[in-house]
């Protein structure tokens, strides 16, 4: 009886959480003067104009190269990702050297660290290497496992490996490196993939760092992309910065939705439960 209610009350927990998608979906059926002047969640007409629009050439570029763009970034980051924190989380979880427990802390303490006090710092680096207006200043901070909370999480999953697998692979010869690619990294997928799904989505969706270093158009990432419909006052803009917002919604849907499993994995079995 009790999961006949949970089941009810955990639908109508979604419905706020999920009504906004619900419009956006809708609305990009709609023109652009009913999009501001009619409150009804269903369009009164649908019309297919604002995907047809996406067609046309945006500040010179067409909507795919977003995409493109997007994607680049998005997938380099996460592979990135993954590779540094990795590294640094068998060296945290499975070897012995000198400041291990205050460096491991101090790498913690980073996750208080307000991502806009290095914004300046890295950005005259970045600036100075000639890497502004490209793609590298997103990627490359990944290449150095800048991100605490993925490093805590592998920390914590590579842990729950027995140490016994370790020496056994030792006996047979195999070293750090060879341990770290043939034992320890396929028992950590749950932990890979949650840190994959986690950096791709919070890479696509990133405005901030994406509007500091790229200015070119055909360098655009979709979140930028979307900047440019605010730069007009007709309604019909709308329109198709909706239909643009719902395509960049499908990606990170279907990417959530092939690694959901491992990713409810991940969390359950690395600790984070307490």
């Amino acid at each position: 009886m009790s999961r006949r209610l949970w089941h009810p009350a955990v639908i109508l927990l979604l419905i706020p959480l999920l009504y906004p998608i619900v419009w956006l979906a809708f609305a990009s059926f709609k023109s652009g003067s009913e999009i501001v002047q009619s409150l009804a969640l269903l369009p009164e007409e649908w019309i297919l104009d604002n995907y047809r629009a996406l067609g046309d050439d945006l500040a010179g570029v067409s909507a795919g190269r977003f995409f493109v763009n997007s994607t680049i970034v998005a997938a380099s980051c996460a592979i990135a990702n993954v590779a540094s924190c990795s590294l640094a989380a068998y060296a945290f979880a499975r070897l012995r050297f000198r400041l291990r427990a205050p460096l491991f802390a101090f790498t913690l303490a980073t996750i208080m660290l307000p991502v806009h006090i290095v914004t300046i710092p890295q950005y005259s680096l970045f600036q100075k290497l000639g890497m502004v207006d490209t793609f590298w200043p997103l990627i490359l901070p990944k290449l150095l496992a800048t991100d605490a909370f993925f490093i805590f999480l592998m920390v914590q999953f590579m842990r729950t490996i027995p140490r016994e697998l370790d020496e056994a692979a030792r006996l047979d010869g195999c070293g750090s490196i060879r341990i770290f690619g043939s034992v320890v990294l396929p028992l950590i997928r749950p932990a890979l993939v949650t840190t994959a799904i986690f950096t791709f989505i919070w890479t696509w969706n990133d405005f901030f760092t994406q509007l500091i270093y790229l200015s070119s158009p055909e360098k655009l990432t979709l979140p930028l992309a979307l900047r440019l419909f605010i730069d007009t006052t007709d309604y019909n803009a709308f329109g198709p910065m909706l239909a643009l917002s719902a395509l960049a919604i499908v990606p990170i849907l279907l990417f959530f939705a092939a690694f959901q499993r491992l990713l409810v994995e991940g969390f359950a079995t690395s600790g984070l439960k307490g």
